[in-house]
């Protein structure tokens, strides 16, 4: 559960593309705890990813701060490379290196940036792999995995990191039905552990589940936040409640 250190805050953050023409993100603003859980929900095109990309600077704001660590990243003097290394990131189309093992994949970053000695990384990365069932896998080419496989090995490259939050877009829906709960049950173990997490999921059941808090996107605005009973069971803002209606069964 969260704890009171704040770890991220987003200042009135706005986004545009075109000079203008499309305004992504509406004046967001919001703060997450050391230790907390975010889900972030909404229809497609409400700038979920955007806000999420926007947490590590993949995508650069037009305006607003983003503090990580009391530090703003934002500020262009500050080399965010730095801090990307404290923030894991995972996506929906698994970005491994296909031309490399498993171990390969996992060990590369952390010995390059001095993190760890080779053997040390190698140790780490059968660790992690025992821990998401993939011990086997090692000395295994992406090709050979599964697409679940391949997004629990892109979980355990950006732990490898030993980050400070993970952030995951929409990490399950490039996958076929019956891999999605073996990559869930992966951030479900993270979260028990106490990671930092911030999710953009269409998975209602699952963000109910392990969320401290969730936050409904619509139109590149925030427009409700709560806890997973009070955005789920009593929802206040008239769009949270047409998209629920859509979306719970």
């Amino acid at each position: 559960m969260a704890t009171s250190a704040e770890l991220i805050r987003v200042e009135h953050v706005i986004k545009e593309y075109n000079h203008g023409a499309v305004k992504a993100l509406n004046d967001c603003s919001l703060s997450i705890k050391k230790g907390e859980v975010v889900a972030i929900i909404g229809p497609s095109g409400s700038g979920k990813s955007t806000l999420l990309r926007c947490l590590n600077l993949l995508e650069i704001p037009s305006s607003g701060h983003i503090y990580f660590n009391g530090v703003d990243i934002t500020d262009k003097k500050v080399d965010i490379n730095l801090h990307r290394r404290k923030m894991g990131m995972v996506f929906q189309h698994f970005n491994v290196f296909p031309h490399m093992t498993v171990g390969e994949n996992i060990t590369m970053a952390p010995v390059l940036l001095g993190k760890k000695k080779q053997n040390e990384a190698v140790e780490m990365a059968k660790e992690l792999l025992n821990k998401v069932g993939l011990s086997s896998k090692y000395d295994e080419y992406p090709q050979r995995l599964s697409g679940g496989q391949k997004q629990r090995l892109a979980i355990v490259r950006a732990l490898a990191m030993e980050p400070d939050v993970m952030l995951f877009d929409e990490p399950t829906s490039a996958l076929d039905p019956e891999m999605v709960g073996e990559v869930l049950n992966v951030i479900k173990s993270l979260v028990k552990d106490g990671m930092t997490t911030v999710i953009v999921t269409h998975e209602m059941g699952f963000a109910r589940e392990v969320s401290d808090r969730v936050f409904f996107m619509d139109d590149g605005i925030l427009a409700e936040k709560g806890s997973p009973d009070e955005i789920f069971s009593h929802p206040q803002n008239p769009r949270t409640k047409e998209f629920l209606s859509k979306v719970l069964y």
